[in-house]
């Protein structure tokens, strides 16, 4: 079920923010490019929160060890065993929907 998680008028391009839908918390990212998507908000390695990181393209950067993921597909590309949950994402006008009980990938 897809919930309504911000405006874009909240989440400028280039912009990632984490927000709690239902206990899960959820980083979402509007890239330089206008593209929105949502991951889960914790670094699969310690739980440190991904909303301290670095994002770069679609390249995000956990501060802590530098692990990194593609936030499109969740893979992780540095080390690439790791993954980080993906969301779908509807954009409805200017409003930003999350569905977390269909996760494209999981972390491991």
């Amino acid at each position: 079920m897809y919930m309504r998680v911000c405006s874009l008028d909240d989440l400028w391009e280039g912009d990632m923010e984490s927000f709690e839908i239902s206990g899960t918390q959820v980083l979402v990212i509007h890239t330089d490019g206008g593209e929105v998507f949502a991951v889960q908000g914790t670094c699969p390695h310690q739980e440190i929160p991904l909303v301290q990181g670095r994002l770069q393209d679609r390249t995000l950067t956990c501060r802590a060890h530098l692990w990194q993921f593609d936030v499109a597909s969740g893979r992780g590309i540095n080390p690439a065993s790791c993954r980080l949950a993906v969301y779908p994402v509807e954009l409805r006008g200017d409003d930003v929907y999350v569905d977390i009980e269909q996760s494209a990938a999981t972390s491991s």
